[in-house]
């Protein structure tokens, strides 16, 4: 990997991860990690465009389907592609499937790109980490190979620890923090080969206990808000993403969004 090389392209692809849920901006519109990485590339490069076509909720098949051609027809120097997780959490799962669709993706962006960046996507530890263990590193085992054969990097984020801890993630359990993001779009930076600005791995300070009634109370909360919803929406075949087209559509010169304090910042 050429170090500080000069990137004057970038399109993100995937779901609700590279969308940047719940990296939350004060006008309710979320930021996350490829909006942050956009402004820092745009901050050293003149005139850099940046495209985000990533929905909340879609599955690897809606990926190939409503993503993948327009992100290979830009053209972009660095295309990132995340998805298949959201697969691995359906009863139905099918592997092969799945795998087969990641694949045919990778093929399609690899050779219409300067330089494709794929994820081990970070989980939160607990006990759903377990049930689901098995399938997620089978996925990841995949995303090796096909890098491997098709030159493209590989970011490790379920292999760092730090994006495991129960305070990297939302109320929600399935979406990352604002310091989530802002870690992950560091770890991209420095797999880019660009002088890093920190450690995204650096531990944080020791939490202090919470008690029963706390956790207990959140939990509550956590099945009312969130899990019920989402459960509703597994039984009744629909997504958080239907109908909701992408934040930036379009691979134009890169501008903040309204409301995104933290990347106006980054551009200054």
């Amino acid at each position: 990997m050429e170090k500080n090389a000069t990137y004057t392209s970038l399109v993100a692809v995937g779901d609700s991860f590279t969308e940047g849920m719940s990296d939350l901006q004060p006008d309710g519109s979320y930021r996350g990690w490829a909006d942050l990485l956009a402004a820092r590339l745009a901050a050293r490069t003149p005139g850099f465009r940046y495209a985000n076509l990533a929905v909340r909720g879609k599955l690897i098949g809606q990926i190939l389907d409503e993503q993948v051609d327009t992100a290979a027809a830009m053209r972009p120097d660095v295309v990132t592609l995340v998805g298949g997780l959201n697969d691995t959490l359906r009863p139905k799962y099918d592997p092969g499937l799945v795998l087969g669709k990641l694949e045919e993706s990778v093929e399609r962006l690899a050779p219409a790109c300067g330089r494709l960046v794929l994820m081990h996507s970070p989980v939160r530890r607990g006990p759903v980490t377990e049930r689901f263990k098995a399938r997620w590193e089978s996925l990841f085992a995949f995303i090796d190979e096909l890098a491997a054969r098709h030159d493209a990097l590989v970011v490790d984020l379920y292999g760092a620890r730090v994006l495991g801890e129960q305070r990297m993630w939302d109320a929600d359990r399935l979406h990352l923090t604002a310091d989530g993001h802002r870690r992950v779009a560091e770890a991209v930076w420095q797999a880019l080969g660009l002088e890093p600005a920190d450690d995204w791995r650096a531990e944080l300070a020791p939490a202090l206990p919470t008690g029963w009634l706390m956790r207990r109370t959140g939990d509550a909360r956590f099945a009312r808000q969130h899990l019920g919803p989402w459960i509703g929406r597994r039984l009744t075949g629909r997504s958080s993403g239907d109908g909701r087209p992408p934040k930036r559509p379009e691979l134009l010169p890169y501008e903040p969004l309204p409301g995104d304090a933290g990347a106006r910042q980054e551009q200054a």
